[in-house]
């Protein structure tokens, strides 16, 4: 029952399609492909002194993502992809193969975004938050996922950032206690 109403509302996002999203939904949905994207802002935050910080919070986070979406996760429900169930569609990417729950795009975006919240880099978070829902709604107008994949990609996200955060925290507090405790 649930199937076929998320696959009733992935036909309706069909009839949006145009060739401008058709030429843009694609080149978004890459930003998420391997979580490539949020992997290099976090690079790039963790080389710069001034941003390290920032950039080991994502670095948990995204740890967090990859042990908990894709190898936990992913494996235990392995969710059969909508164009599987619906194989008239034609899809404007690569068939992804690894299975559908939850959406390991949305995960990684929502991850790196609210690492950014968590982080206290509240400018950089809209944009990220932006990029992020921009990067969820590709997943499902190229038909690669069900809205329910895409709202767990989600929640796994910020459950992962969130997770991150405790970890950074704990590992500071105890650096600090370690460097208070030698004065």
């Amino acid at each position: 029952m649930l199937n076929q109403f998320e696959i009733g509302i992935l036909d309706w996002i069909q009839t949006l399609r145009n060739p401008l999203l058709d030429a843009f939904m694609p080149l978004i949905t890459k930003l998420g492909d391997g979580g490539i994207f949020w992997i290099a802002v976090t690079l790039l935050f963790l080389i710069i002194p001034k941003t390290r910080k920032t950039g080991v919070f994502m670095m948990f986070a995204l740890l967090c993502d990859v042990l908990l979406c894709n190898l936990m996760i992913k494996p235990l429900v392995n969710r059969t992809r909508p164009f599987v169930v619906n194989p008239d569609i034609v899809l404007l990417i690569a068939k992804p193969y690894e299975a559908s729950f939850p959406s390991g795009h949305t995960a990684v975006s929502f991850a790196g975004s609210f690492a950014l919240y968590f982080a206290n880099q509240k400018k950089l978070f809209c944009g990220a938050l932006v990029l992020a829902v921009i990067i969820a709604l590709s997943r499902l107008y190229l038909y690669v996922h069900y809205p329910t994949d895409v709202i767990g990609g989600a929640i796994l996200g910020i459950i992962c950032a969130w997770l991150g955060a405790l970890i950074v925290r704990q590992i500071l507090k105890k650096k600090e206690a370690t460097r208070d405790s030698k004065n």
